[in-house]
């Protein structure tokens, strides 16, 4: 499979150190995509609106979402290396545990973009004020996150844990592996 795209999406639940790695990998120079529901979120916060109300309609945000990493990819050269905190297809398992029909992402999810889908292991559960989900949630969300590029043949590569920042950076070193 050729990729339309020099794009790595670094995927996995809350919790998983995806924003971590992500933001060593900006440092390092290359061109990243933020979590589109971060980003949401503390945009809202910034004006002072709480997580909780942001999230209230679950399903409605989750379509927001949806809609920010869809602009977010329309944006980005696709000729560029760049690692995605979550993509586009992040959003079927999402919307399929929150009981929204995961038809309405799957539709925009394209054929052939990404070269490698990189899975982040979940770390323990750490609350950061942006979070909402519970912790049985995020042990599922990996799982159906897999699940989901696995049908739409990604290669997905397994990222393990790292709590330490040393780990953290050995993760880098892992994902670079596969791209360089």
């Amino acid at each position: 499979m050729t990729a339309k795209s020099k794009w790595y999406p670094i995927v996995g639940g809350f919790s998983s150190g995806k924003t971590s790695v992500v933001e060593i990998l900006e440092s390092m120079g290359y061109a990243v995509v933020p979590n589109a529901s971060r980003v949401l979120i503390e945009a809202n916060r910034a004006k002072g609106i709480p997580t909780e109300v942001t999230r209230r309609d679950e399903a409605a945000f989750q379509r927001l979402v949806l809609k920010k990493k869809l602009e977010d990819e329309g944006g980005i050269d696709r000729n560029r290396i760049t690692f995605l905190d979550n993509a586009v297809p992040c959003s079927i398992p999402y919307f399929f545990l929150n009981g929204i029909d995961p038809q309405e992402a799957l539709k925009f999810c394209e054929p052939n973009l990404y070269v490698k889908v990189f899975l982040m292991e979940q770390l323990p559960y750490k609350h950061d004020g942006v979070r909402t989900e519970t912790e049985e949630f995020m042990r599922k969300l990996n799982g159906e996150m897999r699940k989901a590029y696995e049908a739409l043949g990604y290669e997905v590569i397994d990222v393990p844990v790292a709590p330490t920042k040393e780990e953290v950076v050995n993760r880098v070193k892992l994902i670079l592996s596969h791209v360089i």
